[in-house]
């Protein structure tokens, strides 16, 4: 009797501390999200200042394909107010993404048992993760139209007004490459620094369109990425860098600083150029495509120490459902795409004549 009261006490002191030890941990926890929280935001100018994009491409497409399918339902689901609710489940690591827990929550919105509203007011940090990752992708789901082959008549083409992603992946279609999650890697021409893009391996001379439709705000020679484009989202939340590109035929001719481009459209080729201050050089062991995104909350994080570039290695993956396909003009050595494009964003922006651009006022800070 003495030996099972003695057994049960035991167990009893166990509990208890297992019981405070999870408390601790909680705490903690509690603790490092409220300080990582503080840390991402400008306390004077109210502002996002730091990004750590994590989302998986499996989170990314569960949550385009529930807003895509909803769009023909009652309640329509805003794909990154899901993943804004889940990155704040997840405290931003979705290492710890689960399908059954986006089906949830998705269920409840249909069945209107909550509203996003309702679900988030009490949520802590949920306007942080929806800000952020609207900046990554606020530009890519919606209407648009595109020219689709017409099966009535072969090499046909007609219109077709659709709603889903609007981005296309930076290679053209059926053009090999390969990847690996290269972010944050070490490099050290120059100066000793971290790599703030990721690396397409091709070959020379694969067309490389354009992600999102923008504007082009960068194009010339830098010695760290040699020959390269940058462009930049309608929204200005968004700036894409591509670098190494061909050497003698770097882009698209009709090209300039302030031209606008609809996603898809070609915008330059593939190579090596780099790593010299002389220009048109290729001193790029490998031919690839350096593809970088930076997220801009205030124009002051554009040049200074301050800037947010992304880790695009799940994005890219999510991106490859979507290729823009090319063809090649053999008097001008142009590449095209094949089906034409209208992003209404960028229609309106065409129409109206918005973007009046003088190339010196752009001194882009640019990372290899």
């Amino acid at each position: 009797m003495q030996s099972k009261l003695k057994a049960r006490h035991i167990i009893l002191c166990e509990l208890i501390v297992i019981f405070i030890f999870s408390s601790i941990l909680v705490k903690q926890s509690y603790v490092r999200e409220a300080a990582i929280y503080a840390s991402m935001y400008d306390a004077d100018k109210d502002y996002i200042k730091w990004v750590n994009f994590d989302i998986s491409s499996k989170a990314l497409n569960d949550a385009y394909e529930y807003d895509v399918a909803s769009q023909k339902e009652e309640v329509k689901i805003n794909w990154i107010e899901v993943l804004a609710c889940l990155g704040n489940r997840y405290g931003g690591d979705f290492s710890r993404y689960s399908k059954k827990n986006m089906t949830d929550l998705v269920n409840k919105l249909k069945s209107k048992e909550v509203t996003i509203s309702s679900l988030t007011a009490d949520m802590k940090y949920y306007k942080y993760y929806y800000e952020a990752y609207s900046a990554v992708l606020g530009g890519m789901v919606g209407a648009y139209r595109i020219e689709v082959a017409d099966s009535t008549a072969p090499g046909g083409k007609v219109w077709e007004d659709k709603y889903g992603l609007k981005v296309f992946l930076p290679i053209a279609k059926y053009y090999p490459f390969s990847q690996f999650d290269d972010f944050g890697v070490s490099r050290s021409y120059g100066f000793k620094r971290k790599h703030l893009g990721h690396d397409m391996m091709g070959q020379v001379g694969t067309p490389i369109v354009a992600v999102e439709s923008g504007y082009v705000e960068a194009l010339g020679w830098n010695q760290y990425g040699g020959w390269r484009i940058g462009i930049r989202s309608f929204d200005n939340k968004r700036y894409y860098y591509y670098a190494h590109l061909r050497k003698n035929f770097p882009y698209n001719k009709s090209l300039e600083v302030g031209s606008i481009v609809q996603a898809g459209d070609v915008i330059g080729y593939l190579g090596r150029t780099g790593y010299s201050s002389s220009e048109n050089a290729n001193n790029i062991e490998t031919s690839h495509l350096h593809f970088g995104l930076q997220l801009i909350f205030d124009e002051s994080q554009k040049e200074s120490n301050n800037e947010i570039w992304i880790d695009c290695y799940d994005l890219i993956q999510f991106l490859y459902r979507n290729r823009s396909e090319t063809v090649k003009n053999e008097e001008t050595k142009e590449y095209s795409r094949v089906y034409q494009y209208v992003d209404p964003v960028a229609e309106h922006y065409i129409n109206n004549k918005l973007y009046k651009y003088d190339d010196k006022e752009f001194d882009i800070h640019i990372y290899e």
